[in-house]
C-alpha cells in the first residue's frame, strides 16, 4: 500500500476489519432469531449456564479464599460468597431433570437483584452529585433498572420469557447493524487503500 507524503499509513488490519464484524453480526441475528423462536428453550440453556458459573465461580472464590495474600476481612468475605454461590449451584442443579423451574427461578431472582442493585446505586449516585453530566438521564435509567428489577423479582417466570425475547430483538437489531456496518466498513477500507 502507498501512501501520499503526510498522511498516516492504513492500519494493517482495517482491511479485514470489515470481515470480523460481518461474522460477528450474522451470529449476533442467528442467535437473536433462535431466542425469539424458542424463548422458553432460550430461558432454559441460560439458566444451565447460571448454574455452571455459580459452580465454577464458587470453587474459585473458596480457593482464593484461603489462597490469596489478603486481609481476613476480605478472606471471610471471598469464603462467604463463594459458599453461597456453591450453595445456589447445587439448588440450581438439585432437581434440574425433574423440576427446571428451580434453576430458572434462582436465574430470574439473580438477575432481579442485580438490577435492582444497579438501580439504586444508579440512581444515588446522580442525585447525589448535581454535577453530573447527563444526571436527569441517568436519574431515569437507575429507576427504570429499579423498577425492571422489581417486576423480574415479582414475577420471575413471566418477566424472564420477556426478558429472554427483548435480548433475542436486541441481539437481531445489533446483529443487522453489525452487517450493514461490514459493508460500510469494507467501502471504507478500498477507498482509503485507493
Amino acid at each position: 500500500m502507498q501512501t501520499t507524503p503526510g498522511t498516516p499509513p492504513i492500519p494493517s488490519l482495517l482491511p479485514h476489519l470489515w470481515k470480523s464484524t460481518l461474522v460477528s453480526g450474522i451470529l449476533s441475528l442467528i442467535l437473536g432469531v433462535l431466542v425469539l423462536a424458542w424463548p422458553g428453550i432460550s430461558v432454559l440453556v441460560a439458566a444451565i449456564w447460571f448454574g455452571v458459573y455459580l459452580l465454577i465461580s464458587g470453587i474459585a472464590e473458596v480457593v482464593f479464599a484461603f489462597s490469596l495474600h489478603v486481609t481476613a476481612g476480605s478472606r471471610i468475605l471471598l469464603f462467604i460468597s463463594g459458599a453461597a454461590s456453591l450453595i445456589l449451584a447445587v439448588l440450581a442443579f438439585r432437581h434440574f431433570g425433574t423440576d427446571p423451574r428451580t434453576a430458572i427461578l434462582l436465574l430470574a431472582i439473580w438477575i432481579g437483584v442485580g438490577f435492582i442493585f444497579r438501580g439504586v446505586a444508579t440512581t444515588v449516585s446522580a442525585i447525589s452529585d448535581p454535577m453530573l453530566p447527563g444526571r436527569g438521564w441517568s436519574i431515569f435509567v437507575g429507576v427504570i433498572t429499579l423498577l425492571a428489577g422489581i417486576v423480574v423479582i415479582a414475577s420471575p417466570f413471566d418477566s424472564i420469557i420477556t426478558l429472554a425475547i427483548v435480548v433475542g430483538a436486541w441481539f437481531v437489531v445489533i446483529g443487522v447493524f453489525e452487517i450493514v456496518s461490514s459493508f460500510g466498513i469494507r467501502k471504507a477500507s478500498k477507498t482509503l487503500a485507493s
